[in-house]
């Protein structure tokens, strides 16, 4: 009976850490990525994960990787959420579902993605971190986190480098294909969500050569939502914690998400292959936010009244996000030496048409003996007025539309070739990259008020007739909802040149340009234990930035250009203590930029006030050390130990300058600063285990584990004080674990991933007890697939079955800031499959 792939080594992931990094060239032909490159790629049962941990010892420098089959075992909706089993790697959740990487506790900021090897640029206007719930799962052949760069490499991966390649022709030797359709179901909200995919592959034999042809699909339509309490951290500590304001909100969302990606492969002899790699991904967020919330006349302790000013919100706003990828390249072979080419785009853009950004209805008087019960789910305790329509009239109406663009055109040639020192096998490879990226931002806002000078009656201004069903809302009491046709309806009638915010708009808008060109060097060396490369990549990139200011009410134009240049030595050695016992060794420099909100020109001038981004920011380097241990303790098990040490400079952080000499004239300058280095050092430990030496049931057992810890440190200062932080994003300890079982008709998998508390966001010109930290989460997941035929598979799935929330806090973890509750979801798919 032919088996559906069930583990592999990417199934156990969590405990694998791969590498695939420059080696000596095969001189029949080319690699599947050249003579220079070991491609891992493993598919199959006990054989494969016994290859890949062979292909593991092989491999040169620290690299994690997972198959589509991995990614197939779990309940896996994005790429973020497929690569979070993987050591030291944390996600970042936007409603429950995955969204951005962490590599060993730094930003996802501090990361690279590419998508079969052209660098994607960020969809959205402020950051570089690239969303990941924007590529289904579903279009990925293999992911790969690589921690250690070589010279060959990009170095702007400071945390770490995300590589995504989908399906190729070749991969298989007939034709293949597969397809599979589920349907969700989300606890909160009740909706159900279908999802197909689907995937076919086929190899043609040609007259000259061969031409392998591969297209992947996937759409899911997601109905979830979530409930929400938050203060913001408005807590006030002196002799007692009282509160300033709070607000409960609800959350109701249609996602729908979209992927498609052809590949053409052509090898025209074993000496000279040619491909072209296209990806396109789609995201659609509908999302409707109803609000509730109060502020108190004097910040109140905890179940004690006082007056409140209460306001009733809606936001609605349909946000779609597109990454388009592609990448047209050829490799030859020509006696010892390799010749590879290859030229990409790669395209993010993030659209919002015109929406209610926000339709604010508030009380005309206070409402008397407000309260709240609980700090950490401060929920509004009050009287009946505050659920009283009339007690409400329309104060204001924000009607907005964005659109960010930001695309990335390369082209880089690679050049190596074999020969021996003295009698050792050697390879030297070098080449050059330029790349061509810019970000636009464009965005327009519409403040509507005043509704009475512009003949809107006092009836039509109340909440009343605004209001349709109560709120599902599981915290606490609510309310009726507000309807948003009625507010479009009104918006719609009032927009225009009279109501445009000039100020919020224009220094939205900006245009970045970054230029980035590169060369590198490197040397590999073999001796009989030992292997090692060295060498060295220059990288130079030059920014322009253009955008506006606000200087006393009056707008300038502004334009900045920043050229900076690196020079990034790196050193990998890998040696073999025993035939089961190895150890490695990197030492490599990277260099990631700030962000796009730090680097902006724009500023605002007022009075002896200030506000304003900092394109002189210099880039943040790091020198890297990374040591491991792997021992193989027979048929697929292993035990991998890993420590690593980052010595970051210019760290950058936002800061109140008003202290300095040029802005002594202003209390308040706030803007982005170069710091003092920071520092940050972790150990991984990685295990993996097949149980077939016991015996029966116990044989089809599987387990794989790791666990990092992780320890950080900076300064930053508001101008005055001067205060030790941990990195934010840095979690001091991660723990991933797998178990399985699984037969020729039953598979079974549980997996748990858990992050401790850490640092989200530093409050510097406020003060310590305003930082704000993320709580320790564990989620739960479940699948089981049961094999009707060779052909046919069910597909039974959970998520987050811990119902776990997503939970900040301020000064300590009684004191919240956000609290969020999503609820578990469920799958019952079927999966098709070639024979």
């Amino acid at each position: 009976m032919k088996r559906f792939p069930l583990l592999t080594a990417s199934a156990i992931a969590p405990v694998l850490s791969f590498s695939v990094q420059p080696a000596l060239a095969n001189d029949a032909a080319i690699e599947s990525n050249g003579p220079a490159v070991e491609q891992i790629l493993v598919i199959g049962h006990g054989a494969s994960l016994n290859n890949a941990i062979e292909k593991q010892r092989q491999a040169d420098a620290i690299k994690s990787i997972i198959s589509a089959d991995a990614i197939q075992q779990l309940p896996n909706d994005n790429v973020a959420e497929a690569v979070q089993s993987l050591p030291g790697i944390t996600i970042e959740r936007d409603q429950g579902e995955g969204r951005f990487v962490s590599v060993r506790g730094l930003s996802p900021n501090f990361n690279s993605v590419s998508i079969n090897g052209a660098a994607i640029p960020a969809p959205n206007a402020d950051s570089r971190a690239v969303a990941l719930d924007v590529i289904p799962a579903e279009l990925v052949q293999t992911l790969s986190v690589t921690k250690a760069a070589t010279p060959d490499m990009d170095a702007n991966a400071l945390g770490g480098a995300i590589e995504v390649d989908s399906l190729s022709g070749l991969d298989h030797k007939r034709l293949f294909y597969t397809t599979k359709a589920e349907i969700g179901i989300d606890s909160h909200q009740d909706e159900s969500s279908p999802k197909l995919s689907g995937a076919i592959a086929n190899p043609f034999q040609l007259k000259q050569g061969q031409l392998g042809v591969a297209l992947a699909a996937s759409w899911h339509d997601r109905g979830f939502g979530s409930d929400n309490i938050e203060t913001g951290g408005n807590w006030e500590f002196e002799d007692q914690a009282n509160l300033a304001e709070l607000e409960q909100r609800d959350y109701t969302i249609n996602r729908e998400r979209f992927g498609l990606g052809l590949n053409i492969d052509y090898h025209y002899s074993p000496n000279a292959q040619y491909y072209l790699r296209t990806l396109r991904s789609k995201f659609t967020d509908t999302e409707t936010r109803q609000a509730a919330g109060i502020e108190f006349d004097d910040a109140q302790p905890i179940n004690t009244n006082g007056e409140a000013a209460a306001w009733r919100e809606l936001k609605e706003r349909t946000e779609t996000q597109e990454i388009e990828s592609y990448t047209l390249g050829g490799k030859w072979l020509k006696n010892d030496w390799q010749f590879e080419l290859q030229a990409g785009q790669s395209e993010s853009s993030e659209d919002t048409p015109e929406h209610i950004a926000g339709a604010v209805f508030e009380t005309s008087d206070n409402l008397s003996a407000a309260r709240f019960i609980s700090t950490k789910k401060p929920v509004i305790s009050t009287v009946p007025d505050f659920f009283a329509g009339s007690a409400y009239e329309l104060a204001e109406i924000e009607w907005a539309e964005q659109i960010t663009t930001d695309t990335n055109r390369y082209f880089k040639a690679d050049i190596s070739r074999n020969y021996s020192f003295g009698e050792l096998p050697s390879a030297v490879k070098f080449g050059i990259k330029s790349s061509r990226r810019e970000k636009d931002n464009d965005t327009n806002i519409w403040v509507l008020e005043d509704f009475a000078d512009n003949g809107i009656s006092d009836d039509a201004l109340l909440l009343t007739p605004y209001l349709g069903s109560e709120v599902d809302y599981s915290l606490g009491l609510f309310g009726p909802a507000i309807n948003s046709e009625p507010v479009v309806a009104l918006a719609n009638s009032l927009v225009g040149d009279d109501f445009f915010d000039a100020q919020a708009s224009r220094l939205e808008d900006f245009t970045v340009n970054e230029d980035t060109d590169a060369a590198y060097l490197m040397n590999t060396t073999e001796w009989p234990k030992t292997k090692v490369i060295a060498g060295v990549r220059y990288q130079k990139t030059q920014f322009k930035a253009r955008g506006q200011g606000l200087d006393e009410g009056e707008f300038e134009t502004i334009a900045k250009n920043v050229e900076e240049d690196h020079w990034l030595p790196a050193l990998h050695i890998k040696y073999a203590m025993s035939d089961d016992t190895q150890l490695r060794a990197a030492w490599t420099n990277s260099v990631v930029r700030p962000t796009f909100e730090q680097l902006m020109p724009s500023f605002v001038f007022d009075g002896d006030e200030a506000e304003f981004g900092n394109p002189e920011l210099e880039a943040q380097t790091s020198q890297n050390l990374d040591f491991g241990l792997e021992h193989f303790m027979g048929r697929a098990s292993l035990f991998s130990a890993f420590v690593f040490y980052k010595d970051i400079e210019n760290y950058v952080y936002e800061t109140n300058v008003a202290s300095a000499e040029q802005w002594q004239d202003f209390s308040e300058a706030i803007t982005y600063v170069n710091g003092d280095d920071a520092k940050l050092m972790g150990l991984e430990f990685s295990w993996s285990q097949q149980f077939n030496h016991l015996p029966k049931p116990w044989n089809h057992l599987l387990a794989g584990a790791n666990f990092t810890i992780t320890q950080s440190e900076t300064t930053v200062s508001d101008g005055e004080e001067v205060r030790e932080i941990d990195l934010p994003y840095q979690s001091p300890r991660i723990a991933n674990l797998m178990l399985g079982w699984e037969n020729e008709k039953l598979s079974l998998r549980a997996s748990a991933n858990y992050k401790a508390a850490y640092l989200q966001e530093v409050a510097v010109l406020d003060g310590k007890d305003y930082d704000l930290y993320q709580d320790d989460q564990t989620f739960v997941d479940l699948s089981a697939h049961y094999f009707v035929n060779d052909r046919l598979r069910i597909n039974l799935e959970a998520k987050n079955l811990t119902d776990q929330s997503y939970y900040i806090y301020t000064r300590n973890d009684q004191f919240n800031a956000q609290y969020e509750e999503y609820g578990p979801t469920y799958k019952l798919g079927i999966t098709w499959t070639s024979p």
